[in-house]
């Protein structure tokens, strides 16, 4: 068969492990998966409500257009209707943008550590990555525009920043989307941002008015605890959102994401909630890096990457022993390091607790 060349040896994602099947492998009646950066709180009170009462006919298609979900964001928001697309979880907008814009002959740049699913899809596309170095674990935005060329096509953003937390503040974004070709996609993915409490970080809603080379990515898989729902949305000029929309698969969203969306967005005061409740589970993390002398990425999410002076997957390895499953650095790119999605503060303690356990064996701790 005639594959793509780019695809020959190329990895396919690779999420945490289920649950079920870390009960499972080792035997225990309770498992807490802090690997993906779920909201450990679920969603609103409001959207189990709905969902109990759900009485949409499933036989039907959804609407194509998402019409009620569009108008209830464009209003949240204070945007045109026009100014917004829908995907399927971010990483289908991930994919149209790529799509739509990287192809053989022209390049894309992003930082090294960043989100998979960028560079990913460009290689798919056969487009030249490249990866900029973090600095300090935050994006090097001077170097990322001494990258750019006549041949760059998108340039990535991902601000808070996976796997690091760490954020781009308002003035070095201004000054770095002044300074981007106008030919040039600036992708903004903001999936984190309803944590961020840095003054530093300004709302950017403004700047795609300012900029038509500009969209922003915003989820409901993680502060809203929609994940499973698989609903992202982009924020951008209408001739952009008229360009990228014709590539996107018809009825992407079901009829219960679209709705249960809406039901979510809803529910400002259960985000605010669970932000506080994240802020306090932080702080448990930051304290035990502190007291163990492990450094840690400050973070503006609801996980934190910190090392453990340790190989990644034995620690990764040996707290799914103990039922809890985690993101190893490893997998990442960032060997002796973790990633925890911040959880309830029952389960930070004990998560915490065996971690200490975990890394006195390996020698970590005297």
């Amino acid at each position: 068969m005639k594959w793509k060349q780019q695809i020959h040896g190329m990895k396919a994602y690779q999420p945490g492990k289920p649950m079920e099947e870390v009960k499972r492998m080792f035997g225990l009646d309770e498992v807490v998966k802090l690997a993906s950066n779920e909201n450990p709180f679920g969603s609103s009170p409001k959207v189990k409500a709905f969902l109990q009462a759900d009485a949409a006919n499933h036989a039907i298609y959804p609407d194509g257009y998402a019409q009620t979900l569009r108008t209830a964001v464009a209003n949240h928001y204070d945007v045109k209707e026009s100014e917004l697309i829908f995907g399927n979880g971010s990483d289908d907008l991930i994919a149209i943008i790529t799509r739509a814009l990287l192809y053989p002959g022209v390049n894309t740049v992003m930082a090294d550590l960043s989100f998979s699913q960028y560079w990913h899809n460009a290689e798919i596309e056969g487009a030249e990555v490249r990866k900029v170095p973090l600095k300090d674990g935050k994006h090097d935005l001077d170097n990322m525009l001494d990258a750019i060329d006549e041949n760059t096509s998108v340039v990535w953003v991902c601000n808070p920043n996976n796997p690091t937390g760490t954020i781009v503040s308002d003035e070095e974004l201004s000054n770095f989307l002044a300074k981007v070709p106008e030919d040039v996609l600036v992708v903004l993915d903001e999936a984190y941002i309803e944590y961020v409490n840095d003054p530093a970080y300004k709302e950017t809603i403004h700047y795609f008015r300012e900029y038509s080379n500009l969209i922003l990515l915003r989820t409901f898989s993680k502060a809203y605890g929609l994940a499973s729902f698989r609903l992202g949305y982009g924020i951008a000029q209408a001739d952009v959102i008229a360009k990228l929309d014709p590539v996107r698969a018809p009825f992407n969203n079901t009829i219960l994401s679209q709705a249960v969306a809406i039901v979510g967005l809803s529910d400002q005061d259960y985000i605010k909630h669970c932000c506080e409740a994240n802020e306090k589970g932080k702080a448990q993390y930051v304290a035990f890096c502190e007291k163990h002398g492990l450094h840690y990425f400050s973070s503006q999410t609801n996980f934190v990457l910190f090392e453990v002076k340790a190989d990644s997957n034995v620690v990764f390895e040996e707290m799914m022993k103990r039922g809890f499953i985690i993101r190893s650095g490893a997998a990442l790119g960032i060997q002796g390091y973790i990633r925890v999605t911040i959880g309830t503060e029952a389960q930070n303690a004990k998560f915490l607790t065996l971690l200490e356990e975990v890394l006195t064996e390996q020698g970590v701790f005297a």
